[in-house]
């Protein structure tokens, strides 16, 4: 029979590598489908779909190059993300069978992999492109129910993981 904490244990591991194999698939989709996945975050920086009355505009990013730029960045911190929960995992599966505290310090990379998680969600998508560059408005770029979903699953996961051994 297996015990509790093992099953926690084996429950917490398992909820981190989905987020990590989220990230994951999230950088593979954003390199294999460049275009597609650029098109959103360039229409959201050229604020070209929002309210046509919106006296905002004036913060709208034109320079294509700094367009790629900032697609970069998110997917540098995509693959970031990734790479911290992946790390997450393999030291959390080390720490399996040793004792609570242990398999508390093990948590570390985890930890930092979801909140760069909720970080990506909460201040690229909630706060810049939500707010700054008024995404909520447009009928066809809004990513926040999406950034919303994502930042409250990586929270769930974030507030599992830290629950002590």
């Amino acid at each position: 029979m297996i015990k509790l904490f093992m099953i926690e244990r084996i429950s917490k591991i398992i909820l981190v590598a989905a987020i990590a194999c989220f990230f994951t698939l999230v950088v593979f989709n954003n390199l294999t489908d460049y275009g597609t996945n650029f098109a959103y975050v360039q229409h959201v920086l050229l604020m070209d779909t929002i309210f046509p009355e919106s006296t905002l505009t004036w913060r709208a990013i034109t320079n294509p190059p700094l367009q790629h730029l900032i697609y970069w960045s998110i997917i540098a911190w995509e693959a970031m993300t990734a790479l911290l929960c992946w790390t997450g995992v393999l030291r959390l599966s080390q720490a399996l069978k040793a004792d609570g505290s242990d398999f508390d310090a093990a948590k570390s990379y985890g930890l930092i992999g979801l909140t760069a998680s909720g970080v990506l969600w909460l201040l690229a998508f909630f706060c810049i492109g939500g707010e700054w560059f008024v995404m909520w408005q447009s009928p066809v770029w809004n990513g926040q129910p999406t950034a919303f979903r994502m930042f409250t699953i990586s929270s769930i996961v974030l507030l599992w993981l830290r629950q002590p051994d």
